[in-house]
């Protein structure tokens, strides 16, 4: 009878002793995996950063002047012309300013993922700026399709004939517009993703 008990401890401590590395192996994967997200978020945040000073600067450079009948009458386009065009540089300005100050939280949430408030705080933040940029991108795509097609139930005509060049650049700054809201969209699920995998632990 001793000689079975002590096998039995003898197997019962293998056993434990063969649990404890895949528990370990569980905790790297999930730091690694926490490690990778958050690389993925730094990364995300310098495209929309390059993506939404692409957007301000092409909107904020988008002017053209045209004769109108003779050279001695000349009619200009002007992104200041329209408050909707205004809102959209202010917009893709904060949104830029706001991204640069939130990479050093991001590379501190990368390092120290375990820290749950800041990156609550970074997403609180993140869903605030990306409803303020998918406003100002949304409201100037409404007036970029009417420079390009214009409505004949308001007689607005369409401008984009007469000023080309101005129509392709503030057309540009849209699109750029809406690729940093993709980015902020990215972000703002990867940020949920990393959130719920803390609170399963």
């Amino acid at each position: 009878m001793p000689k079975s008990d002590a096998s039995i401890d003898i197997e019962s401590s293998d056993e434990s002793k063969g649990k404890a590395p895949l528990i370990g192996d569980a905790k790297e994967k999930t730091s690694g995996l926490k490690k990778v997200m958050g690389i993925c978020d730094f990364v995300l945040r310098l495209a929309a950063i390059i993506a939404a000073l692409v957007a301000a600067a092409t909107m904020g450079t988008s002017d053209e002047t045209v004769p109108f009948f003779t050279q001695f009458f000349q009619v200009q386009a002007s992104y200041d012309d329209l408050p909707t065009f205004r809102f959209f540089v202010i917009a893709m300005a904060v949104l830029a300013g706001y991204l640069v100050l939130s990479l050093p939280f991001s590379v501190f949430t990368m390092l120290r993922p375990n820290i749950v408030i800041l990156r609550i705080l970074l997403f609180i933040l993140d869903i605030v700026v990306l409803s303020l940029s998918t406003a100002s991108a949304s409201a100037a795509a409404a007036i970029v399709y009417l420079a390009h097609s214009g409505n004949p139930n308001t007689n607005w005509q369409a401008v984009c004939q007469q000023f080309g060049d101005f129509c392709q650049k503030v057309s540009g700054a849209v699109v750029a517009s809406f690729v940093a809201v993709v980015f902020l969209m990215l972000m703002v699920l990867l940020s949920g993703f990393i959130l719920l995998k803390n609170a399963k632990k």
